[in-house]
């Protein structure tokens, strides 16, 4: 079913009390388009948002570039299929790579006009990407830079991890604890235990985000 039939119910989440209530009118002016909530950005709005189940979020880039809270991978396990848009100051390459590491699929400036916004809302929902042209040459000149090896290949041979542990670190990426991972997985909390421990002696780090960093910098995991 397209986005026009069943309508797109949008979470608009921004510092700017301003920018809230503009972007309320102009999208509730959409036949296709429905704000469910907006907010100012703290660490408990994750359930706010999740109530809500959107199916997308605009998120103002400012407190995304001030902290790192995992936020948008969180309300992506919450929500299954959300769409993450964020809509940025500037065309920054730093910021915006690393909103498409954590999951977003739209990048829109804030000088854009109120149609790029809702063509933008529409897109994500239609399961189509959304960025400023000098923005997806950053993204292409990155993923060129990158390892030509699968990320599995590289894990397997350069630290040994199995395929279990590929997912653990995938899993603990995303936010997971132990309980939740062998509830997942389903096997003992133990297992789980055990497998991080071995992790912990392959990579050589100090608890189980660390192992998911080691792999993150070294560009094995995203």
């Amino acid at each position: 079913m397209s986005s026009a039939a069943c309508g797109i119910d949008v979470f608009l989440l921004a510092e700017n009390r301003l920018l809230r209530e503009a972007l309320t009118r102009i999208l509730n002016k959409k036949i296709d388009i429905r704000v469910v909530g907006s907010a100012p950005f703290f660490p408990e709005v994750v359930g706010q948002v999740a109530e809500a189940a959107p199916r997308v979020l605009l998120f103002d880039c400012m407190p995304f570039a001030l902290a790192d809270l995992g936020f948008i991978p969180e309300l992506r396990r919450l929500i299954p299929g959300l769409k993450v848009v964020l809509i940025g100051m500037e065309p920054d390459r730093s910021i915006f790579l690393r909103a498409v590491r954590e999951g977003i699929v739209g990048y829109v400036l804030k000088d854009a006009s109120a149609l790029e916004v809702a063509a933008a809302v529409r897109a994500v929902a239609n399961n189509e990407a959304v960025c400023p042209p000098s923005l997806c040459l950053h993204l292409f000149d990155y993923v060129s830079q990158q390892p030509r090896e699968l990320p599995s290949f590289q894990l397997r041979q350069q630290l040994g991890l199995t395929r279990r542990e590929q997912q653990l670190v995938k899993m603990i990426g995303q936010g997971l604890t132990n309980k939740e991972i062998a509830s997942q997985l389903n096997v003992a909390e133990q297992t789980v235990k055990n497998h991080v421990h071995r992790m912990l002696r392959k990579v050589g780090a100090s608890d189980r985000l660390a192992v998911v960093e080691v792999c993150r910098t070294q560009g094995w995991v995203s």
